[in-house]
């Protein structure tokens, strides 16, 4: 059988997937690296981690395999979006990479605002957040200004990495549209932007489609690893594009539910024609002329690990969540809103924080439970809210991460949503979506629907209860009410917070 790779570079982890043509995953293998946080706020890695990281994934992925190394016909990748690489004249990093969880640029944030006003959005058609990669370089312009005068070039995470693989500089589209520096619509770098801040066109690299392809394998790197340097190297795409492109959004009217650590809500734009007026986030998708929206819960998946580590520390999720398929819709009159850190859709707010409302005497652990479960579906299901307001049809949901492990958990996405979710048989992420864009660029299919019918498996669709959905369509206004009634509680216990 002939393979491709797929390596999905996260935040904590490397992790390496080795594919087969028929979509069975043959082996995988990952590798961790630490993060940096010297002062509050800062979010930072060492490039050769990554690359380090990634060359020992894929020694083990083909050794471990056993697989002959001239039957892996191609790579791509996945990659955590926004951080900055800065490189010198020689391409090598000038300091570490500033990641998108890094928060220190929100007076850079607010400079782009004042510059740009109304083309901000009109351009990039993204809002100026901290997480984005142009607030970073104003940020090192400032305040570190040895380190830009030797910034000949910047690129994205899994951009390095491709570029220490192959000696070949490049970027794609889905990537780039997260740096706040490309017209997404148009396709290419806005020179209105970089010209507004004094970014030369060279500091920018070329642009890929995700599925572009990028080079082969240099000797270096087929040494380290036992790959064939004949090894056809493909661009790849930013993470959540190639979530979509593992959970098979490729179409109109396809949506993703993908919970982990934070959530996303992602939905398939045929063009750009779509206004939300920066309510949500709005990428080019990895698919060649495709574009998505996509809104984000910051605290998902993290709410459900918090309730578990403070209230039910060394029990199993499993034992956590018995009992709370028996409690109705609404846990008793109990309200949750996950907003532990923060939130970003449809709230950019850093202070506002999470809140347990309407606690009675008779709940019990289960209706906390479903309250958390129910909490973060129903912020989830603001970022839907805003899809639908603007006339966007939702009809099918691929949900994937935490919230696919639990049938309770997916009956209640459809129940809130108000539509149909379905989950994956097996379930590999950006990782088997950077995998399908090596398929589909080795030529094994002629685009990546054809390649979603063989890779992308459905397991089980759950329907929305009609009663159910009623209910929750009434306490989804209620929960919506509570950020309103709380935000100004939040920022008066600032001062208090250790």
């Amino acid at each position: 059988m002939k393979y491709v790779i797929g390596v999905d570079l996260g935040t904590s982890a490397v992790k390496a997937l080795l594919v087969g043509r028929d979509g069975s995953v043959r082996a995988e293998a990952s590798r961790e690296y630490p993060l940096y946080h010297e002062r509050s706020g800062w979010s930072e890695q060492e490039p050769e981690d990554w690359v380090n990281g990634t060359l020992d994934a894929l020694r083990a992925l083909v050794a471990e395999s056993g697989v002959d190394p001239a039957d892996i016909g191609g790579l791509s990748f996945s990659g955590q979006m926004h951080g900055l690489v800065l490189l010198d004249e020689a391409h090598r990093p000038v300091r570490r990479a500033i990641l998108w969880n890094d928060t220190r640029t929100t007076e850079q944030c607010r400079r782009i605002e004042r510059t740009l006003g109304e083309r901000l959005l009109a351009v990039t058609r993204n809002p100026a957040l901290e997480g984005f990669t142009l607030p970073k370089i104003l940020w090192v312009q400032e305040h570190e200004p040895e380190a830009w005068a030797k910034s000949r070039l910047f690129l994205l995470p899994k951009d390095y990495v491709r570029f220490r693989l192959t000696g070949a500089v490049h970027m794609d589209l889905s990537d780039a549209a997260g740096t706040l520096m490309l017209d997404v619509a148009g396709r290419k770098w806005s020179e209105e932007v970089l010209g507004a801040f004094g970014i030369p066109a060279s500091f920018c690299p070329p642009l890929l489609e995700a599925g572009g392809f990028a080079g082969h394998l240099n000797e270096e790197t087929a040494r380290r690893t036992g790959l064939s340097a004949d090894t056809r190297v493909f661009a790849g795409g930013a993470d959540n594009a190639c979530g979509a492109i593992g959970a098979g959004v490729l179409a109109p009217g396809r949506t993703l539910c993908s919970i982990g650590t934070s959530g996303v809500i992602l939905t398939y734009e045929a063009d750009a024609s779509a206004d939300y007026r920066g309510k949500v986030h709005f990428f080019n998708h990895g698919q060649p002329g495709g574009f998505y929206a996509m809104g984000v819960t910051l605290a998902a998946g993290y709410s459900m690990s918090w309730f578990r580590r403070t209230f039910a520390p060394g029990e199993s999720y499993d034992q956590l969540l018995a009992g709370v398929g028996d409690i109705p819709p609404g846990a008793g009159g109990l309200l949750f809103t996950p907003y532990l850190v923060g939130e970003r859709t449809p709230h950019a707010d850093s202070v506002i924080r999470g809140s347990f409302i309407g606690v009675d005497g008779s709940h019990t652990r289960a209706h906390f439970g479903r309250a958390v479960m129910e909490g973060i579906t129903f912020s989830l299901n603001e970022s839907l809210d805003i899809f639908r307001q603007a006339g966007k049809s939702v009809d099918t949901i691929v949900s994937i991460g935490g919230g696919a492990k639990n049938p309770v958990w997916l009956q209640m996405q459809a129940d809130i949503f108000g539509a149909r979710v379905q989950s994956l048989a097996s379930e590999q992420g950006p990782g088997l979506g950077a995998a399908m864009l090596a398929a589909v660029g080795c030529g094994w299919y002629p685009d990546l629907a054809s390649c979603a019918e063989v890779f992308v498996k459905p397991a089980k669709t759950y329907e929305p209860d009609p009663a159910r959905t009623e209910t929750y369509r009434r306490l989804f206004r209620i929960y919506q009410d509570v950020y309103r009634h709380t935000r100004e509680l939040n920022a008066a216990l600032r001062e208090f917070r250790q």
